[in-house]
This record gives C-alpha cells, sequence and structure tokens, in this order.
C-alpha cells in the first residue's frame, strides 16, 4: 500500500497552523534533532513537504534524510538557512511568506525607536521604583524629539517602506539605502551603507539577511550614528556585528540601540543585557494575529498548490521563472 503523503514540521509554529493542514495531509513532526534523523526509514520517505523557519538550517544533510522531499515552505519572509542551490539541484521548490508581516514588523521597529529614544523602559522602572515625587525629585533625561530628526533606513523593500511611512507620520527626514536606487519613492538615496550612516542619526535595519550582508552594518557605520545615535535592527541579528556593537555601546561611541533580532538568537549577550541604554525584544516582529493568519495562509495555499501539481503561490525570487 502507497504511503500517505506527509507534511513534517521543523518547530512548533503558532496560530493553529497545524490544525488547518491536518486535514489536508499527514503531519510529522515535529521531529527530534537533527531533524528528521529519529524518522523510520518509511516515514522519512513518505515526506513530501517541510515546513520551516528561514532562520532554521535545512542543508543537503537533511534533504539526504528525506528523499522524497518536493517542497520546503518558509513560515516568514526570511529563508537565509535554506541552500537554495542544493534545493534546486534536487528539484525541490522552496516558498516564503513576503510581505504580508510588513506592517507588524515596522510598527514593532517604530516601538523599538519610540522606547529607546524616549527612554520608556527606565521611564516605566522609574515610577514603579518609587522615585517619581513630582518636580522636586531625581528627573528623567531629557532627549531629542524624532521630529526632525534623520532616519537612514538600510533595505527599502515590503518592511523598510512602512517603515518609511511611519517616520514620515513623526516629520523624520528620510533617507535609505538599497542594492537598487528606487525611482518611484521620495527619499534621499545613498550609494553606500557608510554613506547613510554618516547621513543619519538613526538607522533602521530592514534589509533581508544572506551571506553577502553579514556584519554589514559594521564598527565604523555604527561610530558614524555617534553618541547620540540610535540603532534599530528588526531584520537578522547577523547583519551586525554584535561584538562591535557592544563594545561602542560600552564605549559611549555609540548611543542607544533597539533589537528584536540578535547574531545567536536565543542566546544574548550578557554585557549587552547589561546595558541600560538598550531595549530588547524577543523576535517578536512579526507576531500579531493579522500577521500570523496570513502567514499560515500562505504556507497552507503553497502546499494546497504543490500536491495539486500547480505552481507556487509565493516561491522565493530564486525560483521564480
Amino acid at each position: 500500500m502507497p504511503l500517505r503523503p506527509s507534511v513534517l514540521f521543523a518547530a512548533p509554529f503558532p496560530g493553529g497552523l497545524r490544525d488547518d493542514i491536518a486535514p489536508l495531509l499527514a503531519v510529522a513532526g515535529e521531529a527530534g534533532a537533527p531533524l528528521g534523523a529519529d524518522l523510520s526509514s518509511l516515514d522519512a520517505a513518505a515526506i513530501r513537504a517541510l515546513v520551516t523557519f528561514g532562520t532554521l538550517q535545512t542543508d543537503a544533510a537533511l534533504m539526504d534524510r528525506l528523499p522524497n522531499l518536493g517542497l520546503i515552505c518558509c513560515y516568514g519572509s526570511g529563508y537565509e538557512g535554506i541552500d537554495i542551490n542544493e534545493a534546486a539541484k534536487r528539484g525541490i521548490t522552496v516558498t516564503y511568506s513576503p510581505a504580508v508581516n510588513a506592517a507588524a514588523v515596522a510598527d514593532l521597529a517604530m516601538g523599538l525607536l519610540l522606547a529607546v529614544n524616549r527612554h520608556i523602559v527606565t521611564a516605566d522602572k522609574f515610577v514603579r521604583d518609587g522615585f517619581w515625587h513630582g518636580q522636586a525629585s531625581v528627573r528623567m533625561p531629557i532627549v531629542r524629539g524624532l521630529t526632525g530628526r534623520r532616519v537612514g533606513i538600510f533595505g527599502l523593500g515590503a518592511i523598510g517602506a512602512k517603515i518609511a511611512a511611519r517616520a514620515a507620520g513623526f516629520e523624520m527626514e528620510i533617507a535609505y539605502h538599497n542594492r537598487l536606487r528606487k525611482p518611484d519613492v521620495p527619499y534621499i538615496f545613498h550609494e553606500t551603507l557608510q554613506s547613510l550612516a554618516n547621513w543619519a542619526d538613526v538607522l533602521m535595519i530592514a534589509v533581508r539577511a544572506d551571506a553577502s550582508n553579514r556584519h554589514a552594518v559594521n564598527a565604523d557605520v555604527m561610530r558614524a550614528l555617534g553618541p547620540d545615535g540610535v540603532l534599530v535592527n528588526i531584520s537578522r541579528g547577523s547583519v551586525i556585528d554584535e561584538q562591535a556593537m557592544v563594545a561602542l555601546l560600552q564605549s559611549g561611541e555609540l548611543g542607544s540601540v533597539g533589537l528584536d533580532v540578535y547574531e545567536h538568537e536565543p542566546n544574548v549577550p550578557d554585557a549587552l543585557k547589561a546595558l541600560p541604554h538598550v531595549v530588547l525584544a524577543p523576535h517578536i516582529g512579526g507576531g500579531t494575529l493579522e500577521a500570523l493568519k496570513a502567514m499560515q495562509s500562505l504556507v497552507v495555499a503553497n502546499i494546497k498548490a504543490f500536491f495539486a501539481g500547480k505552481a507556487a503561490v509565493t516561491p522565493i525570487p530564486e525560483m521564480r521563472r
């Protein structure tokens, strides 16, 4: 009797995704580590689709363990952990969930900027600890507002464009660096990231992460923001040289940072957690009900298309024809 085709989950997923797929296909996993190694040869052979996060490694070894794998669905807009060349060589389609969480991530980017710039976390603790006793008390620091500040956006894709729109609402000056100039936007374009950092006093990182931009935000870029500069990252931790960032924050050469992602997450350096001018979030940028529902719908749509013998709904750009 032929095996019923199965879908393997690489990790627990929110939003009832498993419940949506289970009526359509057999669901395997979440399997142990390394992924797929604890499956029997029959169960491994039945796996036709893999649902994973773009940050998780999906390499040739994993593909070897799943000999009939035909589809890799990334839950979210990133897919840097997928060996694209190996997948293409084996005829495996790779899909992702582009743009649908852009608004949610842009909202968090602005939230981190406000939290860092206005010392909201410190202010909350100040009140809770009972230090607020009226005008005669020790006051919170007076800071610059956002109006008129220069915000540079590294990566003007779906998320970066929404950050720009929100920054415009705060009456900020906006510029960007991107692989290509966007002819249809009113913002200032900088040919290099270093030039953007030299111009900006707030740098928002919204670029898609891959090997080409690992540590693109290096010590020179961060130093250019200056002692009053603000760095916000809602992209991927690999884009920043984390060790250099900590050193610059400790020396006062970089003002403050707001982070939703980290170079070796979920591990966050103790030195970073100890700094008062840092606001940290646990990679929750896309975690709104609306964004999760939209990402889930795209994953299900791609799985349905694959098993119906149709073209993928949202193949990654490298696999579009």
